[in-house]
């Protein structure tokens, strides 16, 4: 059975909240991105606390993944702190595993979030009994913010700070797809062009389906198969799968063979429904094929043509982005094309 998920408090103006680097030390590369993001946490209203990783230089003993470990599970610990927030993604935070203390993490629930490479974090805390975000970093999400629609910045601070039962995912009607250079200061917290957007698209499947969330980056959950952080069999029992791809662009090869591995292991026998990000740097077209060849692999070769899938969605690698509660119950009208979540995702 699927571990009870332990939600944490709501934030409130005067809380601290953890910074951290637990993956590339982007703080250290381009910190005029870095404090821009740092500034719309602190116009919330809130205290910002920073670990020796958080801005360490790559290659010092900070940077050494047990140190970010070490930083990670004291953030944990530190009652004063209530919420830990990752800086950007990367590609290693699977060094961490070995390293995390789940006597301290399951014992101090508190808001996590991240996206991308943190993806590893968010599937490991939430093994360790707790709901996780996959949401904006501060460098990548928080930084533009002032620059993307109201919306955006609406929505996130609703998933952090308000706790309600009930809340329907609105799309944002477009989405950027790269920032300006971030070598040139002059460029920090602009974005690139605003395209406009269909919204949500469903690939197969009818009615209505209710599932608790688990996923993030394919690629990260692709290296996830095997360790700590990945799901045993009947946590998947019934569960709203999200995947969404990295700035990388997998190739469509990479989606078939990542896919029938996870098919291989019985996990799309078990879920409840796909949902699908909005793939970065993609074409329309690519967007379509990438959505045909899920759906092949699924329906056709896994023999699962009833799964529903829903594509084109406002997470992941695509700005604005959701904040989405892993671990929390969310309704999937495939009718509408709507998703809702159905209970809280913080306690008070």
């Amino acid at each position: 059975m699927t571990t009870p998920a332990i939600r944490p408090r709501a934030l409130a103006p005067g809380d601290s909240v953890a910074v951290l680097s637990p993956s590339w030390a982007g703080p250290q590369v381009f910190p005029h991105v870095f404090h821009h993001g740092l500034a719309v946490l602190r116009d919330w209203g809130l205290h910002v606390r920073e670990f020796p990783s958080t801005r360490a230089q790559a290659g010092s003993p900070a940077r050494d993944p047990r140190a970010r470990a070490d930083d990670l599970n004291a953030a944990f610990e530190d009652a004063k702190v209530r919420a830990v927030l990752t800086s950007i993604g990367g590609d290693d935070a699977i060094r961490l595993l070995r390293w995390l203390d789940p006597e301290v993490i399951s014992s101090n629930p508190k808001i996590l979030m991240g996206f991308s490479d943190s993806t590893v974090l968010l599937a490991a805390v939430r093994r360790m009994g707790l709901v996780t975000f996959h949401g904006p970093s501060v460098m990548a999400g928080f930084s533009q913010m002032p620059a993307l629609p109201p919306a955006y910045e609406a929505h996130v601070r609703s998933m952090l700070f308000d706790r309600r039962d009930h809340h329907p995912y609105v799309p944002y009607g477009g989405f950027v797809e790269a920032y300006p250079e971030w070598s040139d200061p002059a460029n920090v917290g602009l974005v690139g062009p605003f395209h406009p957007d269909t919204g949500p698209r469903v690939v197969q499947g009818t009615g209505t389906v209710r599932g608790e969330l688990f996923g993030g980056c394919l690629e990260v959950l692709d290296w996830l198969r095997g360790t700590s952080a990945w799901p045993v069999d009947e946590e998947w029992d019934g569960r709203l799968l999200m995947l969404e791809p990295s700035e990388e662009k997998p190739s469509l090869d990479m989606w078939r063979r990542t896919l029938r591995a996870m098919g291989a292991m019985g996990v799309f026998d078990r879920i409840a429904g796909v949902l699908l990000g909005r793939a970065r740097g993609h074409t329309d077209q690519e967007k379509l094929d990438l959505e045909s060849t899920v759906r092949s692999v699924i329906a056709d070769e896994l023999d699962r043509p009833d799964l529903p899938i829903l594509a084109n969605l406002d997470f992941g690698h695509t700005d604005p982005q959701w904040v989405l509660p892993i671990g929390t119950a969310m309704e999937l009208d495939l009718e509408r094309a709507t998703l809702t979540l159905v209970e809280d995702w913080l306690a008070e």
